[in-house]
């Protein structure tokens, strides 16, 4: 369990957190968090309180889409916002390249790459959130608003 703590990838994160407010702490879960069910059934919540971080492709670079666990991001709606044709979901590779995360533990903040951020209007839902900390056992838990102010992301319809 401290190990997971240990972690470039989690220290990032933690970092990023601290910078941001002193009450949100990763937090590693006995179970993994790779999947939105996964993580809703380790933390006993809704599957729709867990956020996706997706990160997409471009003409010209990337944008991290973080969406509701029980939603779909839509490429249509992004092409539409970016006024481009061609988007794409992110290889494996590419994500732990342009975030520093692998699948399953990218997280909202943290990156190794200034990066877009689209945060889905959808999970205002909930009073409370939680998103992936850099590791697929690690999460944090943050609300709607504290969400955009951290990750300065643009707040879009993107979900279909």
């Amino acid at each position: 369990m401290e190990d997971i703590l240990n972690k470039e990838s989690v220290k990032r994160v933690q970092k990023a957190l601290d910078e941001f407010s002193n009450d949100i702490k990763a937090i590693v879960l006995s179970s993994s968090a790779r999947t939105a069910q996964q993580a809703a059934t380790s933390l006993n919540t809704e599957v729709g309180s867990i956020v996706k971080s997706l990160l997409f492709k471009t003409e010209d670079g990337f944008v991290l889409c973080l969406v509701s666990g029980d939603k779909r991001c839509s490429l249509n709606k992004l092409k539409k916002i970016k006024n481009q044709k061609d988007i794409s979901m992110a290889d494996p590779e590419t994500v732990k390249k342009i975030t520093g995360f692998t699948i399953g533990g990218v997280s909202p903040v943290g990156h190794l790459q200034k990066i877009e951020i689209f945060i889905d209007k959808d999970l205002s839902r909930f009073s409370d959130i939680f998103a992936a900390a850099g590791h697929p056992n690690c999460i944090f838990k943050i609300n709607f608003d504290n969400l955009i102010k951290i990750t300065k992301g643009a707040v879009k319809n993107i979900i279909e």
